[in-house]
């Protein structure tokens, strides 16, 4: 843990560049390796205390299951990171009632908290980190693990490319404990003269690397989010409707500004999004105002006004469902989506629904079969609560549920409902 507070120390000597910083944590692990932890209480608020300056915490009575620099290597890869993950490594005898919950509300952060207690494990997070499926696949996928290191190790390795969230700035505020000799930084200072420019080039290369891998995915949504925009401005201007028409009355006019300014909104957010995720509020807003013209069409027709529903999900440009009707995809489980009437009549006529296929590396394919980059476009459409179910078994399924596609495409994607702290193992 001194490793890391010196770390933090040193960059304000150093600067924000996290490699260089990287640099003199190592020069201090081999001054400060050998200073011993200090002692610290088995209480819930020493334990919070000490996990909003560091994300890992060992209590001295499971100091044997961890060792410190196997501890300061977990805070390192954490920290690099940037995200909210907070570990507690306790004794085997440390009560359980409560203490997920009890750790949450001490430490007053949001992220995701695991703890090994002896030798079981578990884990809880907040819903806008990690969605609560997706904390219990990881807590199984570690059971085996025969040691808390590993178990640990691997917990991390899989947490992180999973979760959400930004790392708490606590763990960046200098004090805390532990000072610096000057010594120290000195050599820390030498070391980082003479390796900073290696570092500094690495960490550019590989941010330009994932700039292009982002700027070339949103580049392939923006044809298909386009597309989208553009049909729904064509339904606008079908729209047989003004304001001052005979019979129009407030709440219709409501709705008809609701969609003119949905459809505005969706050009905006477009034209400034940056990053793949960011198309998320454009078909979010582009969801909202089909519902909006809807809803405008059952008051003036008379008629009763529509559910809050999902759009259609074999294709959202055709407005919201009114209906949930089986659909098996090629090859796997049969599953219930929310559908429009046009492909409810053809599903329930043994005919193939109108499917909105979009360009992939393997040509025209359904959205579903398109890749991870069509993840946050379906996303705004659908929301996290119900996409899960819907894409079981098909590939764009496939990838939101590994690692791969949370590093590439998922931060902060698939709040799927719960994931709230339930207390105890």
């Amino acid at each position: 843990m001194k490793a890391v507070l010196s770390t933090r120390r040193a960059r304000g000597f150093a600067g924000p560049l996290l490699a260089l910083v990287l640099v003199a944590l190592t020069v201090w692990t081999v001054w400060g390796a050998g200073a011993p932890r200090a002692a610290a209480a088995t209480g819930v608020s020493t334990i919070a205390d000490a996990l909003r300056r560091d994300p890992v915490y060992v209590d001295p009575a499971a100091a044997a299951q961890l060792s410190p620099a196997d501890a300061r290597a977990l805070e390192r890869q954490i920290e690099d990171a940037d995200k909210p993950l907070f570990i507690a490594v306790l004794p085997a005898g440390y009560p359980t009632a409560g203490l997920f919950s009890d750790l949450r509300t001490a430490t007053g952060v949001t992220g995701l908290y695991a703890v090994r207690l002896g030798d079981r494990f578990d884990a809880r997070a907040d819903s806008s980190v990690l969605p609560r499926t997706a904390v219990r696949n990881l807590v199984g996928s570690v059971d085996g693990a025969s040691d808390a290191k590993t178990q640990l190790s691997d917990f991390t390795d899989r947490a992180l490319t999973r979760m959400g969230g930004s790392a708490p700035a606590s763990w960046g505020a200098p004090g805390g404990g532990g000072g610096i000799s000057s010594s120290a930084l000195i050599v820390a200072g030498a070391v980082l003269a003479a390796g900073g420019a290696g570092a500094y080039t690495l960490v550019r290369r590989s941010r330009r690397r994932r700039a292009e891998e982002q700027r070339a995915a949103l580049e392939r949504l923006r044809v298909v989010v386009d597309e989208d925009i553009t049909a729904f401005g064509e339904e606008l201007d079908r729209l047989d409707f003004h304001p001052a028409e005979a019979g129009a009355d407030d709440a219709m006019r409501a709705d008809y500004e609701r969609a003119l300014d949905a459809y505005e909104q969706a050009k905006t957010a477009m034209a400034a999004a940056a990053r793949p995720e960011d198309v998320r509020a454009v078909t979010g807003a582009l969801e909202d105002g089909r519902f909006s013209l809807a809803s405008l069409a059952a008051r003036r027709e008379g008629g009763p006004l529509p559910e809050r529903r999902p759009p259609c999900f074999f294709d959202p440009r055709h407005g919201p469902s009114v209906a949930d009707a089986a659909w098996t995809p090629p090859g796997g489980a049969t599953r219930e989506v929310p559908v429009c009437a046009a492909d409810a009549t053809r599903l329930a006529d043994g005919r193939d629904p109108v499917i909105r296929e979009v360009d992939s590396d393997y040509g025209r394919r359904p959205y579903w079969e398109a890749g991870p980059a069509y993840g946050p476009w379906a996303g705004g459409y659908f929301g996290g609560g119900i996409l899960p179910g819907l894409l079981v078994g098909t590939m764009l399924g496939s990838m939101m549920a590994a690692p791969s596609y949370a590093a590439g495409y998922g931060a902060g994607y698939g709040d799927f409902g719960g994931g709230d702290f339930g207390g105890g193992f």
